[in-house]
C-alpha cells in the first residue's frame, strides 16, 4: 500500500482541529517511557490518554507527567479498548509482549506508534502488518530519526541526484559499553535475547538500517555479516554487529553497530555517489555536508532549538492519526527493517549470505 493511501478515520479528516484520544500500553521498565510521557503532554493533538499497565507500576509517573490529560488507568487491553476508543496507541513494550498488545489495539481500531523491536522474531510481526494494511490503519515502528529535518534534507539531495548514482554507504552507529558493565543491566529484558530479539543491532543498529533505506529509497535485499558479544559481559545478545548490505538499486553498504565507548556515542552515515558525496554526523556542530561534482562542500544546518525527536515522532504519529499529515513510515517499511535485522542474525549464526524477504 503506498504511504499516501493511509489516512486517518473519517471524523478527524473532516474534522481535523478536533484533539484525539490515545492510549499508552506500557510496563514497568518500558522503553524510553519518560519520553513518551513527556512527548504526550507535549503534543497539541492528543485531548486525552488512557494508561495500561498490566504492572500498576508506572500509573504514578503517567499522572505526574500528563496531569488531566490521564484520563483513565487500566490493567490489561482488554478492559481499555471496551471502554475507551482511542484513535492512537503508543505501545512500549519489551519485544516479547508487544505483539498481543498491537494486535489488540488494531482490532480495537487503533492507529499505533510501536516502540521497537515490538517482536522477538519478524515472523510475529508481520501479521501484524497485513492486520494494520487491511485495516487501512498506520503501524510505526518508533524510528524517530526519520524526523529529523538533516535526515530529511540528506533524502532530498540523495533521491534528487545531487550526488548521482549512489555507489556505496558506510554507515557506524556506536554506544557506550559502560551500561553493559552494571548488574541491574544484567538481569534487564534487553539484555536477554528472548526477550529483547537481540543485542545492540536491533536496539539501535536498525535506526541506521532504516535510515539507510529512507536516505536512498531503496530496499536491502542481502545481508551478510558477524555479530557477537566482543566485550564479555554476561549477556546473551550481541555487543558488536558488522553487517555488508546490498540494496536493490545495486549499492552496497556495510554497518558498525556496537556498544565499544565508555560514554556518549559515534554516529555517522556516509553516502558515495557517482558525482560526489554526502556525510551526516549526529549531534555535532557540523550535521551535514556534501560535494556535488566540483562544486565546494556545502553544508546544512537546522534551525537551532526544536523539540527532541521523540516528541517530534509522537506528535507527528498522534496528526498522522487524526488524518492531519500522512505517516512518514508504513507497516511494509516497518516490517522490512525489521526482516533485515533478523537476516543478518541469520547470516552471523550461519555464515551465509540471506535474502531479506518480501
Amino acid at each position: 500500500m503506498r504511504r499516501r493511501d493511509f489516512i486517518g478515520s473519517a471524523a478527524f479528516a473532516a474534522s481535523a482541529t478536533a484533539p484525539i484520544e490515545a492510549a499508552l500500553v506500557t510496563h514497568e521498565d518500558g522503553p524510553h517511557l519518560g519520553a513518551y510521557i513527556e512527548a504526550l503532554a507535549q503534543t497539541p493533538e492528543i485531548g486525552a490518554v488512557s494508561l495500561c499497565d498490566p504492572s500498576g507500576k508506572t500509573e504514578g509517573a503517567v499522572r505526574k507527567g500528563l496531569g488531566a490529560r490521564l484520563t483513565g488507568s487500566y490493567r490489561d487491553t482488554a478492559a481499555l479498548f471496551k471502554a475507551r476508543k482511542p484513535a492512537l496507541a503508543l505501545i512500549t513494550m519489551e519485544g516479547k509482549l508487544s505483539p498481543p498488545a498491537i494486535a489488540a489495539a488494531l482490532e480495537a481500531g487503533c492507529h499505533v506508534m510501536a516502540e521497537k523491536p515490538a517482536c522477538v522474531r519478524a515472523e510475529d510481526f508481520a501479521p501484524l502488518a497485513a492486520k494494520a494494511e487491511a485495516g487501512r490503519r498506520n503501524l510505526m515502528l518508533a524510528l524517530a530519526n526519520r524526523t529529523d529535518p538533516v535526515m530529511a534534507e540528506a533524502r532530498r539531495l540523495v533521491q534528487s541526484g545531487r550526488i548521482g548514482k549512489v555507489y556505496g554507504m558506510d554507515l557506524y552507529t556506536i554506544a557506550d559499553q559502560t551500561r553493559l558493565t552494571r548488574p541491574a543491566y544484567h538481569q534487564s529484558w534487553t539484555a536477554q535475547r528472548a526477550r529483547a530479539g537481540g543485542g545492540h543491532l536491533i536496539w539501535l543498529g536498525i535506526h541506521w538500517l532504516d535510515l539507510a533505506m529512507f536516505i536512498t529509497g531503496s530496499p536491502i535485499t542481502q545481508v551478510a555479516g558477524f555479530t557477537g558479544n566482543v566485550g564479555g559481559q554476561p549477556i546473551d545478545t550481541e555487543d558488536s554487529a558488522a553487517i555488508a548490505l546490498r540494496f536493490a538499486n545495486g549499492t552496497f553498504g556495510n554497518l558498525t553497530s556496537g556498544y565499544y565507548l565508555d560514554r556518549g556515542k559515534h554516529l555517522s552515515i556516509k553516502v558515495w555517489g557517482s558525482l560526489g558525496w554526502l556525510e551526516i554526523r549526529p549531534g555535532t556542530n557540523n550535521p551535514m555536508e556534501w560535494q556535488s561534482g566540483k562544486e565546494p562542500v556545502e553544508r546544512f544546518t537546522p534551525p537551532p532549538g526544536g523539540a527532541p525527536l521523540y516528541t517530534k515522532f509522537v506528535q507527528h504519529a498522534a496528526r498522522a492519526a487524526a488524518g492531519l499529515e500522512a505517516p512518514i513510515l508504513t507497516p511494509a517499511e516497518s516490517l522490512r527493517v525489521l526482516r533485515v535485522v533478523f537476516a543478518g542474525y541469520r547470516a552471523a549464526e550461519t555464515g551465509m549470505t540471506q535474502r531479506v524477504e518480501g
